[in-house]
């Protein structure tokens, strides 16, 4: 008779004396059960995750803990469980293949990290600037180029928008245009 077998059936009796008494499976049969499975199931389920020594272990375990909920069914059987939890540790491996097929590839996020970042100080400093220096123009320059550069219209449309014919409108985007640079110039900017 086969070791394993022997431990089952020595401790089937009184596991299921204990197990009719209280839920708790019979602690001293699952030490028996890691004791004389866990080894040789560890070196079955290193085969199936091709030698993945932490994955195995989790599935070891995992599948110590089904047993464990399962003790019951585990004390009915006449022969070795070794079967049992070799089907329970495939079970497990193939599960898990399964769910990591179902998931979209997870992205390493480290070559992202040292690509550099466009630098916003620079933008936001020429805003600033490029503001102050609006605001040195007149009303009148200010909102022909707001309306023609910022809002993106033609010279027809700002025209009707402005309520102006479009000859004064080219006009004050030309001399708007003078003064802004003028502006610009005084605050360090050049083209």
């Amino acid at each position: 008779m086969r070791k394993d077998s022997v431990v089952a059936n020595e401790r089937a009796p009184r596991a299921r004396h204990r197990m009719s008494q209280s839920s708790e499976p019979d602690e001293e049969l699952m030490r028996a059960l890691y004791r004389e499975h866990a080894g040789p199931l560890l070196a079955y389920v290193l085969r199936l995750v091709a030698g993945d020594r932490q994955r195995a272990e989790d599935v070891v375990q995992e599948t110590l803990i089904r047993a464990w909920k399962n003790a019951g069914q585990l004390n009915r059987a006449t022969g070795s469980v070794r079967p049992w939890l070799v089907t329970v540790a495939r079970r497990i491996v193939i599960d898990g293949h399964r769910s990591r097929q179902a998931r979209p590839q997870e992205v390493d996020p480290s070559p992202l990290e040292v690509i550099p970042a466009e630098d916003e100080i620079d933008k936001a400093l020429w805003l600033m600037t490029l503001s102050d220096a609006l605001d040195d123009l007149t009303p009148a320059h200010r909102e022909v180029l707001v309306e023609t550069y910022f809002k993106g219209r033609t010279v027809n449309e700002a025209a009707e928008t402005l309520g102006i014919p479009s000859g004064t409108v080219r006009s004050r985007v030309f001399y708007a245009l003078r003064s802004m640079k003028l502006a610009l110039e005084e605050r360090g900017v050049t083209a």
